[in-house]
């Protein structure tokens, strides 16, 4: 059966499927037609049920939980992994929860689970530019926007261009609620059969034990994605964002994916949910 598949080019997706699309374990006769796009691309796929399987924010999971369920495996959740918001000048915190602020922000994309931490810590922050991901760092030094919530590869390399970190809001996550910060997960078709999902998330769970046990394996496909990445930063990405819920959520896992939900709904940043979202 082939079945299509979106994950990001960044060093943690390409680790944790490297293994999986190059036949490097058994993949139970599953064949995957695969599509490489960035974050915001694979939720706005999402929205409009492009793909069998794919990565998402959170965010945008909530929106779409009618036709997804969640993988145990696959996700990106950690401490210390959150978003930054960064500046070029010095700016304080309570500088951007001012009503009154006309300070531009730009982020990778409406919804980005980056978005909604920082809904949750700004709300009257309304002043949004959507940009791609990496083009962030470069909107901010170029003058296009006064502040930029920064992901990925870019926690790592917005210092070395001068620019200065506002606030850590995967911190901010980590104090108010003392648990994990869900990013993004692995989200597969509901009208597909129990069989086909449990048996896709058992072949991915299975791709990511290869990668733990041969981190290098993939370093040429990784590379090829990475975007002038030094091997160095891809790897401190990878170690940022794959972990123990990257195998399997768990009870722990499970927990802080319902707990962002149930504070996204309490403060209306997402619709109600009716589904059930994790695979039973």
């Amino acid at each position: 059966m082939k079945l299509s598949l979106g994950f990001s080019p960044c060093p943690n997706d390409t680790f944790i499927f490297d293994a999986l699309i190059h036949h490097k374990i058994d993949t139970e006769g599953l064949e995957f037609e695969v599509f490489y796009e960035d974050v915001e691309s694979l939720n706005q796929k999402a929205f409009r049920g492009d793909l069998d399987i794919t990565k998402l924010s959170f965010h945008a999971f909530a929106y779409v939980t009618d036709k997804y369920v969640l993988l145990n495996a696959g996700s990106a959740l950690g401490f210390g992994v959150g978003p930054l918001l960064i500046s070029k000048k010095e700016v304080i915190p309570s500088e951007v929860r001012l009503q009154t602020s006309s300070l531009i922000i730009a982020i990778p994309g409406k919804y980005t689970t980056a978005n909604f931490l920082l809904s949750l810590a700004f709300p009257l922050a309304t002043h949004k530019k959507e940009i791609i991901f990496s083009g962030i760092e470069n909107a901010i030094l170029n003058n296009e926007a006064d502040l930029g919530l920064v992901i990925h590869e870019s926690r790592f390399t917005y210092q070395d261009k001068g620019l200065k970190k506002v606030i850590d809001l995967g911190e901010y996550w980590e104090e108010l609620t003392a648990g994990p910060i869900p990013l993004g997960g692995i989200v597969i078709k509901r009208h597909l059969s129990q069989e086909i999902k449990q048996k896709v998330n058992r072949v991915l769970r299975r791709s990511v034990e290869f990668a733990f046990a041969n981190p290098k394996s993939g370093l040429d496909f990784i590379r090829s994605h990475a975007q002038e990445m030094s091997e160095e930063v891809m790897y401190k990405h990878i170690d940022l964002y794959v972990n123990k819920y990257s195998l399997d959520l768990g009870l722990e896992g499970k927990k802080a994916v319902q707990l962002l939900f149930d504070r996204a709904k309490e403060k209306e940043i997402i619709p109600e949910i009716k589904e059930s979202i994790f695979l039973s």
